[in-house]
């Protein structure tokens, strides 16, 4: 290894001026990996290094990795090595694997009805407890989302049900939210929706509806039934009475001439009226005509 001596400065402040044992001059450029290697920022000396190794910037990398992609995944994406980039991603997966043992500790939000207000992780123990299970088959994850809460995740595989339930989670209330049917099952709530009768159609609910009608009204039995079911006779309306006739009027005869003698002849008869038909009216009686009441008779057949 070749020993080098600073010398100087170059006139433009960009290269230091170096002298090795023999003689023989260098010189070394003032960059920013220098600046952070004499400062002694090693972190910050290899995330330059990172620069040159990688197409993603070393904040790139921590902020899908928070956003809960794999380091492989990223890996992939940055075009290098795991080994390369877990420097940086190593802190931020510690960061979500404290975060879902914080969630485990806060309350759960449940549906109206639910009984009692445990921690998640005292939930799920003890669901898991009375299927014969330990809870030491969940896998707890989480990764932050754009709107600042965080997802929480729990894998698990148990003889009964097996799948990945998901949970929002909201540091600042400190509380969590089921978000599918898996997280439900995982703290022990019973999932309505399974018990459900199928809906019925057209003709079964007017079929129901037509036995709960029976049911509420009781039909009576006997004369009454068959009076409340028998329908009523039909009636016509009463005839109008017939107007009363004027009485008729005298006749009057003419005086005889003074110079005739005729003889006493005698009195006229009133002509007999003619009797008008009275209709009749059925289920009633008849009302006598002003000319039966005047002159007598029977009521023509």
């Amino acid at each position: 290894m070749v020993h080098l001596t600073l010398a100087g400065v170059s006139e433009d402040g960009k290269r230091l001026l170096l002298v090795d044992d023999t003689g023989v001059e260098h010189d070394l450029d003032v960059d920013a990996r220098l600046r952070a290697a004499l400062r002694g920022d090693s972190s910050r000396l290899g995330q330059l290094e990172m620069k040159m190794d990688s197409v993603l910037r070393p904040r790139d990398i921590q902020a899908r990795i928070r956003a809960g992609e794999t380091p492989e995944a990223v890996a992939d994406a940055a075009q290098t090595s795991v080994e390369k980039i877990m420097p940086y991603a190593g802190p931020v997966l510690a960061e979500r694997e404290h975060v879902a043992q914080r969630a485990q500790r806060s309350s759960v939000r449940r549906t109206a009805g639910a009984d009692g207000a445990r921690t998640l992780g005292e939930a799920v123990e003890a669901h898991l407890r009375a299927e014969h299970v330990g809870p030491d088959v969940v896998t707890w994850d989480a990764w932050r989302r754009e709107d600042g809460r965080w997802t929480l995740s729990a894998e698990f595989e148990t003889r009964p049900r097996s799948g990945l339930a998901h949970f929002t989670y909201d540091m600042p209330g400190n509380y969590v939210l089921l978000d599918d049917e898996d997280a439900r099952w995982l703290v022990g709530e019973v999932i309505a929706t399974a018990t459900l009768p199928a809906p019925l159609d057209d003709l079964q609910q007017a079929r129901a509806r037509r036995r709960v009608s029976l049911d509420d009204e009781e039909l009576p039995l006997g004369d009454d039934a068959i009076g409340m079911v028998s329908p009523e006779p039909e009636t016509e309306p009463p005839a109008p009475e017939p107007a009363p006739e004027p009485a008729p009027e005298p006749v009057v005869e003419p005086e005889p001439a003074a110079e005739a003698a005729p003889e006493p002849e005698p009195e006229p008869q009133p002509e007999a009226p003619v009797r008008r038909p009275v209709r009749k009216s059925r289920g009633r009686a008849s009302v006598p005509s002003w000319d039966e009441i005047m002159f007598g008779g029977g009521k023509p057949e």
